[in-house]
């Protein structure tokens, strides 16, 4: 009988049988991927809920979860677990001790050095006591995904080329400022070309000053707003209710010139009462109390249903001329995903310029196609209206003539060399309060939008978050520069873009400076109409092409706020997951309520989302309630972020596992110098406005 006893060994533990020790605890499939809790900034948070200082709050990460990190060891080692005490016991070694560090070192640079991809015994050919560096997942994440908050070494380990108060030279700000902005073209000239033809509007209506107003508002912000290097401009958040609003029921019996006026003031109308709404919002201090319940979770499906909701916007108009916008897609794809890692002078110019050089080159290709006859048919005239042919043959090819050639626009040569933008062109704005409540709803959604880029860029380029006084202020100033927009009448208001900390992570550029500089050369050059006739004369089908790119990229910018959360939690998943089908699934039943297959619509099959107040299943004795009702449930943004707040902020979970953005406090600016230096408003006028604790530091 003894002898079919197994042989002795350790004794049986609990079942599943707990790993052994190691230096090094072992990887889990979520942490090889990359699974980084602390980047929502919660692990620098004390117990009590207040922000400590960088050295205490690694050092209190460490003790709590020292676990938490892919490939990471502990600086020190763990504690002990009641259920391990004979494991130490039989340590025959005492744990290292960690090196006295001399007075005055900058021990938040050791720590944070060592907790990012130090091995846990060398393994290098020198043998000697250093620990040796290793490349792993982590190691390419750092640079987009940061986390220290030390204010002298954030641009170092992040490998900034510039940090948010570097002041470069003149020559390095000039090419910086250049590349940042052309490497977020996209998004600064494509909304009004969306916007205008929508209005009936002609080529020569298509550059609404977008260039001028983006300038001045991104200026103001930098200086006055977050002081963070972000770019203001025209957002997509505002697009879809720009749409629906000039696609109301009674706009459908204007044409012409009337037509894209009257729409315009009463679009100015709707943006300037929205805009002064969040400005109020913002400066009152209510943002600081909604601020507890934007968090990651919320973030991502809203801004990600952003991007999903321009689907039927997209292909279908590409498809007009397959053989340029095909092309277009291609192109802008090869050179962000295939050539992205193609170095020239240490610049990845391929994948930051990915939109300018693929917009240039098919540009070209369709240039040519024109000048060689390819979309010339004989006897027919491209410039002359669709309804006023009569001709079947040229009927017939009248969509590619005007979709695929180049020259149907004359917007840069019949626009002046020299035109000064000012406010009120269109005329009087018109007040219309059931299109002022949509603007209202949707300014709350871009606050939403602009909270997660205030974070993630805080998080590339500064010492620390911003405090709940700073995002207040920086959301009042963004509903003034929405009121500059709707007094200039872009048709949008003006948002921080969400591809700013795309934009950032790959430059490396984060200082204000380049930002500004950038913005000054905007403003000149929306003086010289020449160049708003060169943007206005884009075929429409390349604007979608771009499009396509834009908003899937939007889309994945979105969803990428996730990682500041706990992405793998059945609870997230869940709440992301019912966030998205829904924000698709309920406007789809309000834009196609009442509507039946053979409905004759007056409107493009692209614009017929839009087009829900004239047909929605709301229904009451109050036609604005109904206008609004239908208007708001049929955007898909709305429906995620209604679904997203109220699960994420009911349904249990941890402030780790919900990712809860931590914004620094008072107590933190007293002992961190360099958050004020931050943040604080230039010149000193904060001093003036030190009683003001919900719009400052």
């Amino acid at each position: 009988m003894s002898n079919s006893d197994p042989k002795p060994g350790p004794k049986p533990g609990p079942w599943p049988p707990a790993p052994e020790s190691s230096p090094m605890p072992p990887s889990t499939w979520a942490k090889r991927t990359g699974f980084r809790p602390k980047f929502s900034g919660e692990t620098t948070a004390s117990h009590s809920g207040q922000l400590s200082s960088p050295a205490s709050a690694r050092a209190a990460q460490l003790e709590t979860h020292p676990d938490l990190e892919a490939g990471q060891p502990p600086l020190r080692p763990p504690p002990v677990s009641a259920g391990e005490p004979d494991k130490k016991d039989k340590n025959d070694k005492p744990p290292p001790q960690p090196q006295p560090q001399p007075p005055g070192a900058a021990a938040p640079v050791k720590r944070r050095r060592d907790s990012d991809g130090v091995t846990g015994r060398s393994n290098g050919p020198d043998g000697g006591g250093e620990p040796v560096r290793r490349p792993n997942r982590i190691e390419e994440t750092v640079e987009v995904l940061p986390q220290s908050v030390d204010d002298d070494l954030v641009a170092r380990n992040l490998h900034m080329k510039y940090g948010l108060r570097d002041t470069p030279g003149l020559v390095p700000i000039g090419f910086y400022g250049l590349q940042h902005y052309l490497s977020m073209l996209g998004s600064l000239i494509l909304v009004p070309l969306v916007i205008v033809p929508a209005m009936g509007g002609g080529y020569r209506k298509r550059c609404l000053d977008c260039t001028f107003v983006c300038g001045i508002t991104t200026l103001l912000h930098t200086s006055f707003g977050s002081r963070l290097p972000l770019i203001q401009g025209p957002s997509f958040v505002f697009l879809a209710p720009a749409l629906a609003i000039i696609n109301s029921p009674e706009f459908q019996g204007l044409n012409g010139n009337n037509n894209f006026k009257h729409i315009m003031r009463e679009l100015q109308g709707a943006i300037i009462v929205g805009s002064a709404f969040q400005a109020v919002l913002g400066y009152s201090g209510l943002m600081s109390l909604i601020l507890r319940l934007i968090n990651p979770v919320v973030v991502a499906p809203t801004i990600a249903a952003v991007g999903l909701s321009f689907y039927s916007y997209g292909f279908p108009l590409v498809g007009k001329c397959l053989e340029i916008g095909v092309v277009q897609i291609l192109l802008v794809v090869i050179f962000a995903l295939y050539l992205r890692k193609i170095s020239i002078l240490s610049h990845r110019i391929f994948l930051i310029y990915a939109v300018p050089f693929s917009l240039a080159i098919t540009w070209a290709a369709a240039f040519l196609l024109t000048e060689a006859g390819a979309y010339t048919y004989k006897g027919c005239d491209p410039n002359v209206p669709v309804s006023n042919v009569v001709s079947s043959h040229c009927r017939k090819y009248m969509t590619r003539m005007k979709y695929c050639r180049v020259d149907t626009s004359h917007a840069l040569r019949s626009a002046p060399w020299f035109r000064f933008p000012y406010p009120l062109q269109w005329g009087v704005p018109i007040f219309s309060w059931k299109m002022s409540l949509v603007m209202c709803v949707v300014s709350i959604i871009a606050s939403v939008d602009s909270v997660g880029s205030y974070h993630a860029a805080s998080l590339l380029v500064a010492s620390m978050p911003p405090t709940p006084g700073v995002v207040s202020r920086a959301i009042g100033l963004e509903g003034f520069t929405s009121l500059l927009a709707g007094l200039w009448g872009t048709g949008t208001g003006s948002t921080t873009l969400t591809e700013n900390v795309h934009t950032i992570a790959v430059t490396k550029m984060g200082s204000r400076r380049v930002v500004e500089l950038g913005a000054c050369v905007l403003v000149i050059l929306s003086l010289v109409g020449k160049v708003g006739g060169f943007i206005a004369s884009i075929p429409q089908v390349m604007v979608a092409s771009l499009l396509c790119f834009m908003w899937a990229m939007f889309t994945a910018l979105g969803l990428s706020n996730l990682r500041y959360s706990e992405a793998g939690s059945s609870r997230n998943i869940i709440i992301v997951g019912l966030s998205l089908f829904f924000s698709l699934s309920v406007p789809a039943y309000f834009q196609q309520y009442g509507v039946s297959p053979n409905s004759n619509l007056s409107v493009p099959s692209y614009y017929q989302p839009y087009i829900a107040a004239s047909h929605g299943p709301f229904k009451s004795q109050y036609k604005g309630v109904n206008y609004a009702m239908n208007t708001l449930l049929s955007m898909n943004m709305v429906i995620a972020f209604i679904m997203a707040v109220i699960l994420d902020n009911t349904v249990p979970g941890s402030k780790q596992e919900r990712g809860v953005y931590v914004w620094s406090d008072g107590e933190t600016v007293t002992r961190e110098p360099a958050l004020a230096k931050d943040y604080e408003l230039p010149f000193r006028v904060g001093r003036f406005f030190r009683w003001v604790k919900w719009v400052g530091i």
